[in-house]
């Protein structure tokens, strides 16, 4: 029987010959260009725990141009993982890039993981930035009373956190937020970089953070928090970028960071006057580990002012500071009340410093006019040894409060060597009682020196914190990027 081609069966046959083909080409491999535009990358890095589940922001729609808004896609990939949080956690990985975006806020049990050519950019746009009731302990904004905007990367109510990457930046992009400052503009406190509040269990290391509106990374109300390996970068010149401030907060570990800053670059705080001494939460357990730090008008280490909580047993050592003002000040005031005590720090290197101590009871920046004009502070055990500085303009100012004096303070081991500008009297003191051992220049009557015999006074502590026994584990990931 012979087969009549009628139309449609020609058409029918055209797309099967069609369709062959195009499976031949891929087969081939003709199609390989759609093909490689879905690819995976491997990451591995330390933490406190690793993660069962991994995305990228692109997965959520993110655009890394620099110019596109990625807010949204960030509490979308947040909010979509934090299902995971009973099923082994999961992390967000942020691959190279630059990633606009306004404030947003992790989730439990969650790593967020920046390539090491990603950056974060804080938004200018300030819709983007929700705003807050002031910190209880505070009672009022830092700049402004009406409260404070919400920080770059926040959270609150958390366990077992995690901001690391492989040295991605997160660029806060703070210009912007110091000229509103200086001009008065601001209704409310500029936005820290990082703040985790209520939280347990927080690592954050491995970063390079840039141009804070204000303070870098500001844990509060937390406990059990690792910050390492962090470089933080601002202008000398820059308002309030303080480096890491533990806030009332419990068992600390600040370790192998070097921060440039515009303030101090590690301040412990616990609360502001009659606010913090109602709320009550010291910050104690503190270790500060191979720090390095540059900032011309500030302290490396700072104690307060804000520390009517009280701060309580503190530890540093191997510490380097260049170009700094002070390497370790104490700064109170009356009406702060609380308490500073149990400080230990050891093996210092001072290069080019105003101060290489400073202690005073005169730093009179209260929240507000009802601070208790009777709430005393205790100074109390504070101990610095193994001391090295060089090109020091005045070796100390040790200044208590009229009957009220700072007690127990011992320095011993320690050798500042003064600059050629440096004032006829390097050490001045008042209202203080404490001893030396091994102290040159000379300390004053005050503190007087108890011969070589006590060079091994000032006793840093043996055993560990607890936090010591938090060990970091290995984790490895892959995530596809489409």
């Amino acid at each position: 029987m012979k087969l009549l081609w009628k139309p449609h069966m020609m058409k029918a046959v055209s797309r099967a010959i069609f369709a062959l083909f195009f499976v031949a080409m891929l087969s081939s491999g003709i199609g390989e260009s759609r093909k490689s535009k879905i690819v995976t990358t491997s990451f591995e890095y330390n933490a406190i725990n690793c993660r069962a589940h991994t995305a990228s922001l692109t997965d959520f729609g993110g655009v890394g141009d620099g110019k596109t808004s990625n807010t949204k896609a960030f509490q979308a990939a947040i909010s979509n993982l934090s299902q995971y949080g009973s099923d082994g956690g999961s992390e967000l990985y942020v691959p190279a890039g630059k990633w606009l975006t306004g404030s947003f806020s992790l989730t439990s049990h969650f790593t967020l993981y920046l390539d090491k050519d990603a950056v974060l950019l804080a938004s200018q746009d300030m819709s983007e930035w929700p705003t807050l009731s002031p910190l209880p302990s505070y009672g009022r904004g830092r700049d402004a009373p009406a409260g404070r905007y919400q920080s770059f990367i926040f959270g609150t109510n958390l366990t077992d956190v995690i901001i690391t990457g492989e040295n991605g930046t997160i660029d806060g992009q703070g210009a912007f937020w110091w000229q509103q400052f200086h001009r008065k503009k601001l209704k409310y406190t500029r936005p820290y970089l990082i703040e985790l509040m209520y939280s347990d269990n927080i690592q954050i290391s491995t970063l390079t953070l840039l141009n804070s509106p204000s303070w870098n990374v500001h844990p509060v109300y937390s406990s059990n928090i690792i910050v390492q390996g962090i470089t933080i970068i601002a202008p000398v010149s820059s308002p309030n970028t303080d480096g890491i401030n533990p806030d009332s907060c419990t068992n600390i570990r600040i370790e192998d960071c070097y921060i440039v800053s515009g303030d101090d670059c590690v301040a412990v705080k616990s609360g502001w006057d009659e606010y913090g001494i109602k709320f009550g939460w010291p910050t104690k357990q503190l270790a500060i580990r191979r720090l390095t730090c540059i900032s011309p008008y500030s302290a490396t280490i700072a104690l307060g002012s804000e520390m009517s909580g009280g701060i309580q047993d503190v530890r540093a050592e191997d510490i380097t500071a260049i170009q700094t003002e002070s390497g370790v000040r104490i700064k109170t005031a009356v009406g702060r009340g609380g308490f500073v005590r149990d400080i230990y720090v050891k093996r210092m290197n001072l290069h080019t410093m105003k101060w290489a101590f400073k202690m005073t009871g005169d730093y009179n920046s209260h929240a507000d006019s009802h601070y208790d004009p009777n709430a005393l502070p205790e100074i109390k055990g504070i101990n610095y040894r193994d001391v090295v500085a060089e090109n020091v303009t005045i070796a100390a100012r040790f200044e208590g409060i009229s009957n009220d004096p700072f007690t127990g303070i011992c320095i011993a081991n320690v050798t500042i060597g003064l600059s050629a500008k440096a004032k006829k009297q390097p050490w001045t003191c008042a209202d203080i009682e404490g001893m030396t051992s091994g102290v040159t220049p000379p300390p004053c009557s005050l503190l007087p020196d108890q011969g070589p015999q006590k060079i091994s006074a000032c006793d840093f502590p043996q055993e560990p914190l607890p936090i010591d026994s938090l060990e970091l584990k290995k984790c490895a990931s892959t995530v596809l990027l489409s």
